[in-house]
């Protein structure tokens, strides 16, 4: 299917104050808004982890809105590259 080719991953990792101040709620409120699939969550190591599929300009509208509106609590981004999967039916908060 080429909506898949054209698809990718970006699984993206937070740091700095980014658990307890509603960084996942925020996030599943923005993703409504972007034609995105995929989970966020918390890790045990004090990093949000967003793992989002779509196309990448999406993506990248997509982080750039999260970015801009949890700026105060994030002190580092990585995010990683690679083909989408199609796995994902919508974008949830994951536990």
């Amino acid at each position: 299917m080429s909506d898949t080719l054209d698809r990718q991953r970006y699984t993206t990792y937070f740091t700095g104050n980014v658990q307890g101040v509603g960084f996942r709620f925020t996030t599943e409120s923005i993703a409504g808004g972007y034609a995105v699939t995929g989970f966020v969550r918390n890790l045990p190591d004090g990093r949000v982890e967003l793992v989002a599929e779509g196309h990448p300009d999406e993506l990248a509208r997509f982080l750039a809105k999260i970015t801009t509106s949890m700026k105060p609590y994030i002190d580092h981004i990585q995010t990683n590259h690679s083909p989408a999967t199609g796995e994902f039916a919508s974008f949830t908060i994951s536990h």
